[in-house]
């Protein structure tokens, strides 16, 4: 049975994070569980998410799920704005839920590294080539 969308395609967050993460080399897009998934031969970001609390589950649809370093990963969990995302958490995903406020140059950044730690080694450096 097909994961219901969970998302409108015309979420300016959802633009907005599109827009950097089909910028790097050979990112693609396609719907996974419902949300949109940016991979090259691994998926590095999905938009949308959800956790579990209190033995329900809470969607995070306006939220971004990135593979962050080990530093990065520590320094973000105690805001806020940030969760460990259902299934995905135990291997050092973390969750970013968007809004108004939103620091996108951070964003980019974290998008960079999640990219790095899933493209393998000739598409981060054709990223590294074109970033000279």
């Amino acid at each position: 049975m097909a994961h219901p969308i969970m998302f409108d395609d015309d979420d300016p967050l959802l633009v907005r994070v599109r827009g950097i993460a089909l910028a790097f080399p050979d990112a693609a897009e396609k719907i996974s569980h419902g949300h949109p998934a940016f991979y090259t031969t691994k998926v590095f970001a999905y938009y949308g998410g959800s956790i579990k609390v209190g033995g329900e589950w809470v969607r995070k649809e306006r939220a971004l799920l990135i593979l962050p370093d080990d530093a990065e990963r520590a320094a973000l969990l105690p805001e806020e704005r940030c969760f460990v995302p259902a299934y995905l958490g135990p291997s050092g995903w973390i969750g970013l839920e968007l809004g108004d406020d939103t620091d996108w140059g951070e964003i980019g950044e974290l998008l960079d590294t999640s990219y790095r730690r899933t493209a393998g080694p000739r598409r981060v450096a054709r990223l590294d080539k074109g970033a000279d």
